[in-house]
């Protein structure tokens, strides 16, 4: 099949945490999302939204972070952002925000529970 024929839909990254209200908090505070549906008795499936960004937060008890990055996010206003991740608890700035070689404003936060997203912005 040539390529010209697929065409790849919405993209949700789905992240572990050992707390949906927690992270759902979080997610909310930091990035500023909202969480736009729920699943469970405890819930333990969340969709958190903003603009054209959706994350699906899944409750795995146990999860402890890696130290990989579970997502990258393509962000306007990363020095905003990263201001905000400075004054959030329970967000440990992974690489501090930098102007990367590779064309882009930079910097790696871990959530809660430790998964780390790198944030970056076009130059």
């Amino acid at each position: 099949m040539p390529a010209a024929e697929i065409r790849l839909g919405r993209l949700a990254p789905c992240i572990p945490t050992s707390d949906i209200a927690r992270a759902v908090a979080f997610y909310e505070r930091v990035f500023g999302m909202t969480k736009t549906f729920d699943n469970g008795e405890p819930v333990g499936f969340v969709v958190m939204k903003r603009d054209d960004a959706e994350l699906h937060l899944t409750l795995v008890k146990d999860h402890v972070g890696k130290t990989n990055n579970v997502m990258h996010m393509i962000v306007d206003g990363a020095d905003e952002l990263y201001r905000r991740c400075e004054a959030a608890a329970g967000a440990r700035i992974i690489k501090k925000l930098r102007d990367a070689p590779w064309g882009m404003r930079t910097f790696v936060v871990a959530d809660p529970d430790g998964n780390r997203i790198d944030v970056g912005q076009p130059l």
